[in-house]
């Protein structure tokens, strides 16, 4: 296996398409970072007013009105049939039809997100579905809430307001590891053991390997850095791989290495899997949301340096480094 040339920064392209420059990839913000950090159960509303596809238009424009909602799933036997937004009964309105069903209106064509989903995956969502509310299934596809853009928005603030009071604690924690450690090379590692079609605990690994470097005393830019590189390589884990396998980050002074290693079904083209949007995800895969071709190129954003190794029918090693400049993890000038 002979490692494979990534191309340079200045090679690299991004979410849309233009160039990435270094600075580019060292402003990865806090709500960039939360947007993969945070899932969708944590920013859904649970508490669900729902309704059938008998019940009238008036009826159902009255639920909105009382709840100041937009929006209600329609429900049938247990199973989400549609959707029926305001939209909609404005559609009706024009036609004077507020006496017929819900059924007659309402939205059949469902797009859905899962409650163990990322928001960028909802958020991507909204940008492809062009809707204003998605409904939430858990992982037998049973309706368990509704995410609007707003929803997204608070939980997003919520959790800067959590950080804001927690990041004393954050900033002291173990940020002096390193400091009385005498050796000629020192190097923390943390390994973890990712299942493949794991999609319930996907992303668990890399906020934990964002959380310990920030409490190491990591940069907060390289922490966000690292923690969206792993949380791609991971996904490629759980998507890609037969039987899972090994994430491992291996802290130093001056460097951060994150790898993932399997045993198969290996890369057939390697040239062909860097283009942005080219994916092998299967249907189903696509279908839950995933595998939409973009993990390798964000990844390269966010690194200094990347390669892969693979063969066909054995696995592959995914190596990914990012240099830690001028300082070291506590703070004091690397020698």
């Amino acid at each position: 296996m002979c490692p494979v040339r990534i191309p340079t920064e200045q090679e690299k392209h991004g979410r849309r398409g233009r160039p990435i420059t270094d600075h580019d990839a060292q402003e990865i913000n806090r709500v960039e970072e939360l947007s993969y950090d945070l899932k969708v159960r944590e920013v859904m509303t649970a508490r669900l007013h729902t309704t059938s596809p008998e019940v009238s238009l008036s009826d159902v424009l009255e639920i909105l009105r009382l709840n100041r909602i937009s929006g209600v799933p329609v429900v049938q036997d247990d199973q989400l049939v549609g959707v029926i937004s305001i939209e909609d009964i404005v559609r009706a309105m024009e036609r004077n039809d507020l006496t017929e069903t819900v059924g007659q209106y309402m939205t059949r064509r469902l797009v859905t997100v899962a409650s163990y989903d990322s928001i960028i995956k909802a958020m991507q969502t909204f940008t492809e579905s062009r809707v204003g509310r998605l409904p939430v299934v858990d992982e037998e596809k049973k309706l368990v809430g509704m995410i609007t853009k707003g929803d997204i928005t608070r939980g997003i603030l919520l959790a800067l307001q959590k950080d804001y009071k927690e990041e004393e604690v954050r900033k002291y924690r173990a940020s002096h590891l390193f400091e009385d450690i005498i050796s000629d090379r020192t190097t923390l590692v943390l390994r973890y053991n990712i299942k493949a079609q794991d999609y319930t605990h996907g992303g668990n690994a890399s906020s934990n390997i964002k959380r310990a470097l920030l409490r190491l005393g990591a940069d907060p830019q390289i922490a966000r850095r690292c923690g969206i590189a792993v949380y791609e390589a991971e996904m490629n884990l759980i998507i890609h791989t037969n039987n899972g396998g090994i994430l491992k980050l291996e802290v130093e002074p001056h460097r951060i290495t994150m790898s993932t290693t399997d045993d198969g079904p290996g890369i057939q083209n390697i040239d062909q899997v860097l283009e942005p949007g080219y994916s092998t995800a299967s249907e189903l895969v696509r279908e839950m949301g995933f595998g939409a071709g973009m993990g390798l190129v964000n990844i390269q954003r966010c690194v200094d340096k990347m390669e892969i190794e693979s063969t066909p029918g054995k696995g592959t090693k995914l190596t990914m480094r990012i240099q830690v400049p001028a300082e070291n993890f506590n703070g004091r000038k690397n020698g």
